[in-house]
C-alpha cells in the first residue's frame, strides 16, 4: 500500500493541487495538516469522488489535520483526549483496515523562548505521554505529518545559521528523540543517508530554487512495522508550478499490516 503525507497550507487554496496529486499518486492513505477548514466546510463529497473517505479535524484559519482513505477509517481519535484545555487541531489517529495511523501538525513554535515555543514543547510531551499511555500493538504503526523538527544538521541546509533557532533547537529535537524512543523509527532515514533532502523550504528569497530547505515532514513507523516499507521519498515535483504549498508531499510504500 501507499501512504502520503502533506501539509497542504489551506486546503482550499491547494484543492486542484491536491486533486492532480491523488491522480499521479492514486495513494491508499493521505495524511493532511494545515487544512485551515472548519469541519462544516471540508470537501467530503469532491473528495469521495475521487475515491477518498475522509475524516477531519479542523478549525477556521488555522491549523487543522485530516486523513483520506479509499477503505472507510474506523476508530477516530481527536486530540489526546484534553479538548476541553487544548482547543487546537492538530493531532487525528484512525484506524484503516488493520493499519493504525495518526496525522499530526506539530506547532511551530515562534521563536525560542516565547510562549508559542513553551507551547510547543509542552504538545511534543502530550503527544509522547499519549504514544506511552497506549500498549504497544495499539499504537499507531505510522505517525505522519508536519512535525517541525529537523532531527538532524544534515536535515538542514545551513546548519551554523539555524543552530539554536526554532525548528532545529536542541529541546525540539529532544522531545522528538523521546517520541522515537516510545518505539518509533524514521521511515526516510532507513532508505535515504544523504544529507540535502528537504520537504520545506520559504517562499521568500528563493528558498526552493536555491534548495535552502529543511526536511520537517516525516513519517513515523512503529519499530515492529519499520521493516515493512519498501521506499520512502519526497515529492519535490509538488513544490513547483502554480500556488505550491511551502511543504512537498512525503510517500511511503510498504506492505499492509
Amino acid at each position: 500500500m501507499k501512504v502520503a503525507t502533506w501539509n497542504v497550507n489551506s486546503l482550499r487554496a491547494r484543492f486542484d493541487r491536491l486533486k492532480g496529486f491523488l491522480g499521479r499518486h492514486a495513494p491508499d492513505v493521505v495524511c493532511l495538516q494545515e487544512t485551515k477548514l472548519e469541519d462544516s466546510a471540508f470537501p467530503v463529497q469532491e473528495l469521495a469522488a475521487l475515491g477518498y473517505e475522509s475524516v477531519f479535524f479542523g478549525q477556521r484559519t488555522y491549523n487543522g489535520v485530516a486523513i483520506l482513505a479509499k477503505e472507510t477509517p474506523s476508530d477516530v481519535i481527536k486530540g489526546f483526549g484534553d479538548l476541553a484545555d487544548d482547543p487546537q487541531c492538530r493531532f487525528l489517529a484512525v484506524r484503516v483496515g488493520n493499519l493504525r495511523i495518526a496525522s499530526l501538525y506539530v506547532p511551530n513554535g515562534g521563536e525560542v523562548g516565547s510562549d508559542k515555543f513553551l507551547y510547543k514543547l509542552s504538545w511534543m510531551a502530550r503527544w509522547r505521554a499519549w504514544l506511552s499511555a497506549r500498549p504497544a500493538d495499539e499504537r499507531p504503526h505510522l505517525l505522519c505529518g508536519d512535525f517541525n523538527v529537523a532531527p538532524e544538521d544534515r536535515d538542514v541546509h545551513d546548519p551554523v545559521a539555524w543552530k539554536d533557532q526554532v525548528l532545529c533547537h536542541p529541546d525540539e529535537r529532544k522531545a522528538l528523540t523521546a517520541v522515537r524512543e516510545v518505539g518509533y523509527e524514521d521511515v526516510f532515514r532507513r532508505h535515504h543517508d544523504a544529507a540535502g533532502l528537504y520537504s520545506w523550504w520559504d517562499y521568500r528569497m528563493l528558498g526552493f530554487p536555491k534548495n535552502r530547505g529543511l526536511r520537517i515532514d516525516h513519517v513515523y513507523a512503529r519499530r515492529d512495522f519499520a521493516a515493512a516499507s519498501s521506499s520512502c521519498l519526497i515529492d519535490r515535483e509538488e513544490r513547483k508550478g502554480k500556488l505550491p504549498s511551502d511543504h512537498a508531499p512525503v510517500l511511503v510504500e510498504l506492505a499492509a499490516p
